[in-house]
């Protein structure tokens, strides 16, 4: 693999870990100086890094479809928009069951998603793989902590009562086991590592660690889909896309890294124009229950998503 490609998956890695680890410390400055019960701020900064996430699924189409008809690709974008709202429909209708198997198949994705990238980074690179047992320690602690853990501290009974108070006691009273689950995991993962002297994939989970731990709920979810695994998922749509590897043959990493970025910029633009539109309707506040329930949006496209790319990250992790 060309050292274009691996400077698209090195600079990626570097610029996601250094993005939320920002956001851990900007949120401990923040909290130290506002009050606790204050969302704005929350807000402002999981609605930025949802804007930034939402994009990287909208070049599924690209990905699974390149040379698709017309009618092909109309039937394609209609049943993955179908399965979205039957899923946002689940959730609402059988709140806590629906909410958990999102929950679920949003930290599988998540995991499996970030495994395979350091696996096809460590291809680009021409270094050795993880193992397979690191792979799926490693895959579940990525993909637990930035969505078990902040949905079972004390600061998430606030914002899931406003999406709704069922959800409140989702994980029927074991919260204190699943974060102790997670943290085990997240520990026997590192110790892996560790034996494999594979330093950077442990500071990457000490970094989710943190971002789990510290920061609040809202902040924690949407600077991970945001600012962690949609930037990742980019660089791996370069793979793919034939206008990126154009670049790439070109030793054009940066605009290699664009082409994956271009297509999806109207769903950024889209995103931005409803926030917008929120914000004029409910002046001088946010509203908290709209970012819930547009969680709840990002979690149910979660679904078709993972099904699109479950073909990409089990030929990934080979």
């Amino acid at each position: 693999m060309s050292s274009a490609q691996a400077k698209i998956f090195d600079n990626t890695r570097r610029i996601s870990s250094f993005a939320v680890a920002s956001v851990v410390v900007l949120s401990l400055v923040l909290g130290s100086y506002i009050d606790n019960s204050s969302m704005t701020w929350q807000v402002i900064i999981a609605l930025v890094a949802l804007a930034v996430g939402i994009p990287h699924g909208a070049l599924d189409h690209l990905v699974t479809l390149p040379r698709a008809s017309f009618s092909r690709m109309a039937i394609f974008i209609l049943v993955y928009i179908a399965i979205a709202a039957i899923a946002v429909w689940a959730i609402l209708t059988w709140n806590v069951i629906g909410f958990i198997g999102v929950v679920i198949m949003s930290a599988l994705h998540f995991g499996i998603g970030d495994a395979a990238f350091i696996t096809e980074g460590d291809r680009a690179n021409q270094s050795n793989h993880l193992s397979p047992i690191a792979q799926l320690l490693y895959a579940l602690s990525a993909g637990s902590l930035p969505v078990i853990i902040p949905l079972t501290n004390e600061r998430s009974t606030s914002a899931l009562s406003a999406v709704n108070k069922d959800l409140v006691n989702w994980h029927g009273g074991l919260d204190s086991e699943l974060m102790a689950a997670v943290l085990f995991i997240t520990t026997l993962a590192t110790l892996v590592l560790a034996f494999s002297k594979r330093w950077r994939d442990i500071a990457d989970l000490l970094i989710l660690s943190a971002l789990a731990l510290l920061t609040p709920p809202l902040v924690a979810f949407a600077a991970y889909f945001g600012m962690w695994h949609a930037m990742r998922h980019t660089a791996r749509l370069t793979l793919n896309l034939k206008s990126s590897q154009k670049f790439i043959s070109e030793n054009r990493p940066a605009r290699a890294f664009r082409q994956a970025v271009i297509p999806g910029l109207p769903a950024l633009v889209g995103t931005f124009i409803v926030s917008l539109l929120i914000g004029i309707q409910t002046p001088g506040k946010l509203s908290d229950e709209y970012l819930w329930l547009s969680l709840v949006v990002v979690w149910a496209l979660t679904v078709p998503h993972m099904m699109v790319t479950a073909k990409l990250d089990k030929a990934a992790l080979r």
